[in-house]
């Protein structure tokens, strides 16, 4: 086991301690959040605050608010979840107005699986920074609150990825989204991090993550991460003149069509669209009629079939509106001829639906 994780750990230019290997990503995230809140109660007479404090951000995949969720319900941790602008990236000021001297813990996805808005990481490691130097008088000193964890699994195939220069003291990372294998993945955990583990049982991964490690998905993984990262500069060039070309032709051809998430930093594969009073799902069955596979929001969102909770969040969409968006996603294969056939069948399909309606149809579902 030694040969991937020190390999893995190159990668994020960490030392091979530092990488515990998961499940995937889902598991990162609640090792992170859940095992610090964990190894700060087994603790709780050296500090003076007993129920700590959480930031996040109200775009945050599941994996990170359903735990925040449950800690606020079990009365465990007390969380503030920090808005994203209009434009799905949160403010640094915000987040720095939100430190208290209870945080102990602020989590923030790198870049959103979405949207694919990217998120300012240094700015936001450098408000915490200065946050702890204020905030060592009444803490142990070996440890300086708040640790910053990270969400990178929609980062790692494009980002930088370097811990010390991101400032991370946490960060989960996904074989499944950089062409690896699922059910496998890491957690980056900065020495002296106090966390604790949420399996236990055989003391695997340096006692954090106990259970027989899965060493085919583990090598398998870190050779994903290995291409993936070679491959990093020229996919994410040729992705992200990809990517702008498929929004300039639809700002072009669809002109009330509205790009969600920031023109400027976003992911080089991402492309997120609403059209105004059409429906999400029929646009997503017609497209697959036609032989594009596309989506209307995250696949891990299922407490609410009809709506994301990311586009709500930067106001794209409102209770009770029909609005067509579509979740884009680009890779490997990717070619300006596929985005060209997508625009063509958006085309055909809103006039047909143009059709319909001019007959007494309706393009509700």
């Amino acid at each position: 086991m030694g040969g991937p994780r020190r390999f893995v750990a190159s990668l994020l230019s960490a030392h091979p301690d530092e990488i515990i290997f998961t499940s995937g990503g889902t598991e990162g995230n609640n090792l992170a959040i859940t095992g610090v809140i964990a190894s700060y109660k087994l603790q709780a007479t050296s500090y003076k605050i007993k129920i700590p404090h959480i930031i996040t951000t109200n775009i945050e995949h599941s994996s990170v608010l359903e735990v925040c969720r449950y800690l606020e319900k079990t009365k465990q941790a007390r969380v503030t979840y920090v808005p994203v602008g209009a434009n799905g990236i949160v403010d640094p000021k915000e987040i720095k107005k939100a430190l208290k001297k209870e945080t102990i813990l602020v989590s923030v996805m790198y870049a959103n699986n979405e949207i694919g808005t990217i998120q300012p990481i240094r700015e936001i490691a450098k408000a915490i920074r200065n946050f702890r130097k204020s905030n060592v008088k009444g803490q142990m000193s070996k440890v300086a609150f708040p640790l910053f964890h990270i969400d990178a699994c929609q980062a790692a195939q494009y980002l930088d990825l370097h811990v010390d220069r991101l400032g991370v003291d946490l960060m989960t990372i996904n074989s499944g989204k950089m062409y690896g294998p699922k059910g496998v993945g890491a957690l980056y955990v900065k020495r002296s991090t106090p966390i604790a583990p949420i399996l236990m049982g055989g003391g695997q991964e340096h006692g954090l993550r106990s259970g027989t490690e899965a060493v085919p998905q583990i090598c398998a993984f870190a050779k994903a991460f290995e291409i993936a990262r070679g491959m990093s500069d020229s996919e994410s060039k040729r992705l992200s003149a990809l990517r702008d070309f498929l929004i300039g032709r639809l700002q072009k051809d669809f002109p009330r069509a509205t790009i969600n998430g920031d023109l400027g930093a976003r992911l080089p594969n991402n492309v997120n669209v609403s059209f105004p009073d059409f429906d999400s799902e029929l646009l997503v069955i017609e497209l697959d009629a036609a032989g594009i596979a596309l989506s209307s929001k995250s696949a891990c969102e299922h407490d609410n079939p009809d709506e994301s909770y990311v586009l709500r969040a930067i106001g794209a969409t409102k209770k009770g509106e029909k609005t067509g968006s579509l979740r884009i996603s680009m890779g490997r294969s990717t070619t300006k001829k596929d985005l060209t056939l997508l625009v063509s069948a958006l085309q055909k399909i809103f006039k047909k639906y143009e059709t319909v309606s001019k007959l007494g149809g309706s393009t509700s579902k």
